[in-house]
């Protein structure tokens, strides 16, 4: 992981935020059933994960985690979290 990379890991974790349809959206796309503060812990982990690739494509960051096989979407104006979905 580079230090912009890292620098832009500390910036998306200090930002984040959530909406209530974004839990939903999550539990579904993941299969699971999970707490907000369940959410935002898996969330927070996968963020900081020297092993997540961070990606900005348009107006969001991808932020891609091999070893538990989910990739975050995030918007890069506000750093609200849009989904999470499973990768193979």
């Amino acid at each position: 992981m580079s230090v912009r990379e890292t620098k832009i890991n500390k910036e998306i974790l200090k930002n984040l935020c959530y909406t209530d349809l974004v839990y939903t959206r999550i539990n579904k796309k993941l299969g699971v059933e999970l707490s907000k503060m369940e959410i935002e812990l898996l969330i927070c982990d996968i963020v900081k994960d020297n092993s997540s690739t961070v990606i900005k494509k348009g107006k969001n960051y991808y932020i891609k985690n091999i070893k538990k096989h989910i990739q975050v979407t995030v918007n890069s104006n506000n750093y609200r979290v849009i989904t999470a979905d499973k990768i193979l």
